[in-house]
């Protein structure tokens, strides 16, 4: 289960400190602490506090799902009844071609981003999330080609021009 935190804000060393390993994903703890002035156990102790902050997201989220085998991506909204939403979040995570899922305001309840081998394994997926119970509709959006990959490197620079 996803427990959302509220982190208290970010240091000037913290937001460098991810701005470099953002840039450099495999750079060492000595090549950063170089880079950035700082000593080695500074770093180490600022990365060891970033981590239990939860700053860092999982190792899960840079693996491609095209190297897998599944080239399509599409993006399901899902319409439930709400007093079924519990059990069905859970009922959705088993199906594991759903990446993620997000609770939304407005006309749909949920949003999925959802991987396929091909159009017709999206449909058996669609299936698959339409036969869970607390589902009344879903509709279905393919994505045609990512126009912004995931990023959190202007959020880095606007902070540390703060």
């Amino acid at each position: 289960m996803l427990i959302l935190r509220i982190m208290q804000p970010l240091d000037g060393t913290d937001t460098r400190l991810l701005s470099a390993m953002a840039k450099d994903p495999r750079g060492t703890v000595v090549a950063l602490a170089q880079k950035l002035g700082l000593s080695r156990n500074t770093v180490q102790a600022r990365m060891a506090q970033l981590e239990k902050k939860h700053a860092f997201l999982s190792f899960e989220r840079r693996i491609n799902p095209v190297a897998l085998g599944y080239p399509l991506t599409a993006f399901i909204t899902v319409h439930v009844q709400q007093q079924k939403l519990a059990s069905l979040a859970q009922d959705l995570a088993d199906i594991p071609e759903i990446l993620e899922g997000f609770g939304l305001t407005g006309s749909a309840d949920l949003l999925l981003r959802v991987v396929a081998l091909d159009a017709e394994d999206l449909y058996r997926i669609n299936g698959k999330i339409l036969g869970c119970d607390g589902v009344d509709r879903t509709d279905t959006a393919l994505a045609m080609r990512e126009m912004i990959p995931y990023r959190v490197q202007p959020l880095l620079g606007r902070r540390a021009g703060a």
